[in-house]
């Protein structure tokens, strides 16, 4: 079906996204994971899915977890290694084992994003939203296009230093710890398993005290995150739940109907928590979409269109995408002049909600519009609905209608 008319019309699209992130920002509660407003923004959506965008079947459903958790590494992490470098004097055994417990937490909760510390945090209540758009014959294939509806808490220090500062911070912080288990691991081998202060004359145990310029660093990692301040999270991600919904908007107003493609959009809460509705989702509807060819789009923070990007990899680098979901959207974004990088979410750059998607089988692809090097807006107050690109979100726009376009006439299935 030919949906060129609908992309002629992407800066009308772009302003209905920009005025519709603006009345939910202006009008709700803020988004954090498992807040009221979560699920008040959550509501909204369904209801604007249902009347406005002919959506048949559309469910708000919820869901437990431990938003707390994603971030508690932190106080986990950082305890222990400040604790090793207290007990290296002493026990450089116990230093050691304190910082391998402290880097297996980081890494397991916020580095591969599993629920390890989970059960020690306040359980909540989250919320995701389905939506399906039914075609008018026999279903032979289907589109979802998901994004998060929740917002980060503020990272105090990217928003005063930028990313620069955020990631240096971090890595100072990475390599205190390593210095220590270095220093530990030489130690144990040149005197062995022994308890007892440490003689200062000792070239390792004199490292060990220039180490202690780390501290300050270490101890500032605490304040990571400030719980006490919500971002509007415009951009990241109202942006990229507004896609799919202004997508099914447009083929309302304009009357199109497809024959033999459903067209899904599917918000899934709480991403800022570690992927914890976009989990809770596939579990909950696990083998339903079985029946015909998937694809998932999954956008977030959809802004500058210098940084358009398909994610050929995603959650720090560790899930691979779906190749073929990947390349269509490539291929649709070239075919309507839409520039669009293929790249990766690197180390250090989190995840989209498609890396939960690809770990439960589903094929799916994460679509960015942001620097991976962090820039000032991402996760702090700058993320707000005066500071969003009308050209970014009209590119992309275009580009997943000629994806739409595309995978309806048979691409890539």
């Amino acid at each position: 079906m030919d949906l060129k008319k609908l992309i002629e019309k992407k800066d009308q699209a772009a302003k209905y996204m920009i005025d519709e992130i603006t009345h939910i920002c202006k009008t709700f509660e803020k988004r954090a994971p498992g807040s009221k407003g979560e699920q008040q923004a959550c509501e909204y959506m369904a209801d604007v899915l249902k009347k406005d965008c002919g959506c048949e079947k559309v469910s708000v459903e919820s869901f437990k977890e431990h938003p707390g958790a994603f971030y508690g590494w932190i106080f986990f992490t950082i305890t222990f290694v400040l604790l090793a470098i207290a007990f290296f004097f002493f026990a450089p055994i116990i230093s050691l084992l304190l910082i391998i417990a402290g880097l297996a937490i980081v890494l397991l909760e916020f580095g591969v994003y599993k629920k390890v510390i989970d059960p020690l945090f306040k359980e909540k209540t989250g919320h995701n939203v389905t939506a399906i758009k039914s075609c008018t014959g026999e279903t032979k294939r289907r589109i979802i296009f998901n994004g998060h509806p929740d917002a980060a808490w503020e990272w105090p220090v990217n928003y005063a230093l930028g990313g620069v500062g955020f990631e240096g911070h971090a890595i100072i912080c990475g390599v205190g710890a390593v210095y220590y288990i270095v220093l530990s691991i030489i130690y144990l081998v040149k005197h062995g398993v022994g308890f007892g202060a440490a003689d200062i004359s000792d070239p390792i145990v004199k490292a060990a005290l220039w180490g202690l310029i780390f501290v300050p660093f270490l101890f500032g990692l605490y304040f990571m995150v400030n719980y006490r301040r919500v971002v509007d999270g415009a951009n990241d991600n109202l942006s990229g739940c507004y896609m799919g919904i202004a997508i099914l908007k447009a083929l309302k107003d304009e009357g199109i109907e497809f024959e033999n493609t459903e067209i899904g959009v599917v918000l899934t809460g709480s991403e800022e928590a570690g992927l914890r509705g976009a989990k809770a989702w596939c579990e909950a509807h696990k083998g339903e979409f079985d029946d015909v060819p998937t694809f998932i789009f999954s956008y977030d923070t959809i802004h500058d269109p210098k940084f358009l990007m398909t994610n050929y990899r995603d959650l720090n680098g560790t899930v691979a995408a779906d190749k073929d979901v990947s390349d269509l959207f490539m291929e649709a974004a070239e075919a309507v002049n839409i520039p669009c990088k293929k790249g990766w979410v690197p180390p250090l750059g989190g995840a989209t909600d498609s890396a939960a998607f690809a770990q439960a089988g589903f094929r799916s692809t994460g679509v960015t519009g942001l620097n991976h090097k962090l820039e000032s807006y991402y996760h702090t107050r700058r993320d707000s609905y005066d500071n969003m690109d009308a050209q970014g979100l009209a590119n992309c726009y275009a580009a997943s209608i000629k994806a739409l376009e595309m995978f309806d006439a048979g691409a890539k299935q």
